[in-house]
């Protein structure tokens, strides 16, 4: 199936997977500690609120900064800039004794989350055939449900044993990667044939790509809103007593739960892509959103025993998270190589502006996790309606 496609396109393939894979671990790290760090520091749910929050935010000043520096230094330059940014911002976690510092390192850790995405999507989409891209980014993509994994198999081993802040030490480890990347993987021919000084940041809002920045942004809004409203709060929506809208699991137990959503999300990052090469982006993320629309109320509500458990995290983890290789492989169809990277970045993280200011008030709500994650849940289906205004781009050559 693919005996066309080279060696340097696997490796860079595997080198943005990798990356991808480290960055979830890092980052889902938090959201697994949420409740010891919130009873050692003594804070509020609504005071944990805002380092989610924060993450965001500065991971999309980190994915909009990292494009454009892709644009200009290379991809595998500036991908290697952003893994030594979270994996030593991670470590830097365990110093944390109030609030601020924890803001101030997540700050960091969002800088790098962000500008990873950017520059590794960029770099398979310009290195993999067209006939072959979203499977390549389903791929790349599958490295986050595999880092969440590692993630929650750390947390269930090393939180109630030795506390989150070994367990934040261990997120220095993605450094190494770095180093490997630097020395290994060669920039797409794409980019190191491009026309020199012909890259402008702001040509991405000129009126040939405006419509299709507009649009794009707006869709990647919507779908990072209710993504990030349902999964930054998921851990502590399983460990949160069942009177306070939560489904009454302890940390531990909770932690657990989350391996069958993260196995369900591998399998959904990897059959997007199949289907998206095979039927288009369209059809394929239509599906998706309105999968995912429905199944979070009903896991929200009705997923309180082991069996109804079973049944429904793993649904959640294929439609909430598989689609997303529809940004990767369409964003860097609509737009050419000189604006690509930035392109790619403002569009899929300006987004994240708007899902962090949701998340830091899923935090303040009165009406229960399960109600808040539920509600958010709906700009699925807006992100289903929004894609039809772009064209398709299956088969597309860069």
């Amino acid at each position: 199936m693919f005996a066309d496609v080279d060696r340097k396109a696997w490796q860079a393939l595997f080198a943005a997977q990798l990356g991808w894979m480290l960055d979830a671990m890092d980052v889902l790290l938090f959201t697994f500690a949420l409740l010891p760090i919130r009873k050692e520091l003594g804070l509020t749910q609504a005071q944990m609120g805002i380092p989610l929050a924060v993450t965001l935010f500065a991971a999309a000043i980190g994915g909009i900064a990292f494009g454009r520096l892709a644009d200009g230094i290379g991809r595998v330059r500036a991908m290697t800039i952003s893994i030594l940014l979270y994996s030593l911002a991670t470590a830097g976690l365990a110093t944390a004794t109030s609030l601020w510092q924890l803001i101030a390192w997540r700050v960091v850790v969002g800088l790098g989350m962000g500008g990873e995405w950017s520059c590794g999507s960029v770099l398979v989409a310009e290195t993999w055939p067209p006939q072959h891209r979203a499977k390549a980014m389903g791929i790349m993509q599958s490295g986050w449900a595999i880092g969440a994994l590692i993630a929650a198999g750390l947390s269930a081993l090393v939180l109630e044993r030795s506390g989150w802040r070994v367990l934040f030490l261990i997120g220095a480890l993605p450094a190494v990667l770095a180093f490997f990347i630097r020395r290994n993987i060669e920039e797409p021919a794409q980019w190191q044939q491009r026309e020199r000084g012909s890259s402008r940041w702001l040509d991405i809002f000129g009126p040939q790509f405006l419509r299709r920045t507009l649009l794009a942004t707006l869709i990647a809004s919507c779908v990072l809103v209710a993504f990030w409203g349902v999964t930054s709060w998921l851990p502590a929506f399983l460990a949160t007593a069942v009177e306070q809208g939560g489904a009454g699991l302890s940390i531990t137990k909770a932690a657990t739960w989350l391996i069958p959503l993260q196995i369900g999300a591998f399998l959904g990052y990897i059959s997007f892509g199949w289907i998206a090469d095979r039927i288009g982006r369209r059809p394929a993320f239509t599906a998706f959103m309105i999968a995912a629309t429905l199944i979070v109320p009903f896991f929200a509500f009705h997923a309180r025993t082991p069996i109804a458990l079973l049944l429904t995290v793993p649904l959640v983890g294929y439609f909430v998270h598989g689609y997303f290789s529809v940004f990767g492989a369409m964003l860097s169809e609509l737009f050419p190589t000189r604006i690509r990277a930035s392109a790619q970045g403002f569009c899929y993280n300006a987004g994240r502006f708007v899902s962090a200011l949701t998340t830091f008030a899923i935090g303040t709500a009165r009406y229960g996790l399960g109600t808040s994650i539920s509600a958010v849940a709906a700009l699925f289906g807006v992100g289903a309606i929004l894609i039809w205004l772009l064209p398709e781009t299956k088969g597309t050559e860069l």
